[in-house]
């Protein structure tokens, strides 16, 4: 099954929302590689969870609608996805990209396949609810894990679940904290988003059961 995809022209950059939460580090750097042309994308919407989230001052310095959607404001987790997915249906996006975003939010039917997610783990490894940030790298260093690193997956409605598209490792030292093992993870993260998404607006992405095909260039 090949990814859905909006129509578009050749050569036109794929239209994407980004979800954050707070510090924006992601968005940054995918916003980075698309100015320098490195990446075939369209930024069209930044929703934040917080009304604090560094990741807005990102998006408004470079020009790109955000909306603000709290968890808090609505009453469960289906009437919260149901904003979110309404303001990503609205800018015509074919596809949302998780950035730090901390808030689950069920997939609805039209986003199946279209929702991808960066996790600083080698999932199926210290992964799942309650499994983020600096706690991800605080139960590797506890476990005494020799290798770390990130996966991006495609979302689905649990935790750290989807398919995976693409995964890079990077060593565990003795010497390690949580905020160096934190450091290289999230190096590896900045090559890792920008490549898979890239394959993805290649229209080089197709899904066989759980298995995602990435075709070289």
């Amino acid at each position: 099954m090949r990814l859905p995809d909006a129509a578009r022209a050749v050569g036109e950059p794929l239209p994407i929302a980004v979800l954050i939460s707070g510090g924006g580090t992601t968005l940054r750097n995918l916003l980075e590689r698309i100015q320098a042309g490195g990446l075939p994308l369209a930024v069209r919407l930044v929703v934040s969870s917080s009304t604090q989230a560094r990741g807005l001052e990102f998006a408004r310095a470079a020009g790109i609608s955000t909306r603000v959607l709290t968890r808090s404001a609505f009453a469960d987790d289906v009437a919260y996805g149901e904003a979110v997915f309404g303001a990503c249906r609205e800018s015509g996006v074919s596809l949302v990209v998780m950035g730090g975003f901390l808030k689950f939010v069920p997939i609805p039917v039209d986003f199946t396949n279209r929702v991808v997610n960066i996790h600083p783990s080698l999932i199926p490894a210290f992964c799942g609810a309650g499994m983020y940030g600096h706690h991800v790298h605080e139960a590797v260093i506890a476990h005494g894990a020799k290798v770390s690193g990130c996966t991006v997956h495609f979302v689905d409605n649990q935790y750290d679940h989807g398919p995976i598209i693409l995964q890079r490792a990077v060593p565990v030292q003795d010497d390690d904290t949580p905020a160096t093992l934190a450091a290289r993870v999230f190096a590896a993260e900045c090559e890792a988003y920008p490549e898979a998404l890239h394959a993805i607006a290649d229209g080089r992405v197709r899904i066989e059961g759980r298995r995602v095909i990435v075709t070289a260039i």
